[in-house]
């Protein structure tokens, strides 16, 4: 008998990089085919979701199980494509596990882009990307979100901010210096593409810091009394920023 892998207890989405449509088929690659048959048991005949973060959500079915590969037969579409949000989390890389963290729940808060960026107090000096992009796959596909965020290249502090485009404004978490509440400063602000940038566990050096406060694109704000660590204050950040402008209130 088979079984909807898609009903609550059982739920199963995967993002796949093939095109989707009606009457298709497609091949797993070995890891989401081992993941089918060896941990969900799947057989010929059971139903998953698929997206791939350009045609919206499909339904497919199990038409074949080898011993290495699980073929799909799609069926109709579930969702139609839609956005997220435009905006940008730009970060200075912590240790292993609070990034896999960062990365995980900035994109069940939809964020479109994250994007590493290399400043003067960061301790981590290197970034594993492809494991960035995996963590914000497993989140895509439990959140029920149609897209993965971008994982930008890393970038130095000055690189960021010498190419930046003039028309994105940038939330700067000042942890150190006066600054209005993040939810007041936003308040009045208008929706359009913003970015937020956070600093490493160590915060930001002063020369850093004045930097960001003289360009006209940047809104330093306060994340309140306590001093947060990197993780948490991201993650805050996001989290007001969508309240106040993005998609909790309003559509994307």
């Amino acid at each position: 008998m088979s079984q909807d892998l898609t009903e609550p207890g059982g739920l199963t989405r995967l993002f796949v990089e093939a095109p989707l449509g009606a009457d298709s088929a497609l091949t797993l690659d070995e890891d989401q085919s081992h993941y089918l048959t060896h941990v969900l048991r799947a057989r010929p005949g059971d139903t998953v979701r698929l997206f791939n973060g350009k045609e919206g959500e499909w339904r497919a079915r199990v038409a074949a199980v080898t011993k290495r590969a699980v073929t799909l037969s799609l069926g109709a579409q579930t969702l139609p494509q839609t956005g997220v949000p435009d905006i940008w989390l730009c970060l200075a890389p912590v240790k292993r596990t609070p990034l896999d963290y960062i990365t995980q729940k900035a994109t069940e808060l939809g964020v479109s882009r994250i994007q590493p960026v290399m400043t003067r107090r960061a301790i981590v000096a290197r970034v594993n990307l492809d494991r960035m992009r995996a963590n914000a796959i497993e989140a895509a596909e439990q959140c029920g979100r149609l897209s993965i965020p971008e994982i930008a290249e890393p970038a130095s502090f000055e690189k960021l901010l010498s190419a930046w485009p003039g028309e994105r404004q940038l939330i700067f978490c000042d942890e150190a210096g006066e600054a209005p509440p993040a939810a007041d400063a936003l308040r009045a602000r208008s929706r359009g593409p913003w970015a937020i940038i956070t600093g490493p566990e160590g915060g930001f050096d002063p020369a850093e810091r004045s930097r960001l406060r003289e360009l006209p694109f940047v809104v330093p704000v306060s994340l309140g009394p306590r001093i947060m660590r990197a993780d948490t204050a991201a993650l805050a950040a996001l989290a007001v920023w969508q309240s106040a402008l993005g998609d909790w209130n309003f559509a994307p």
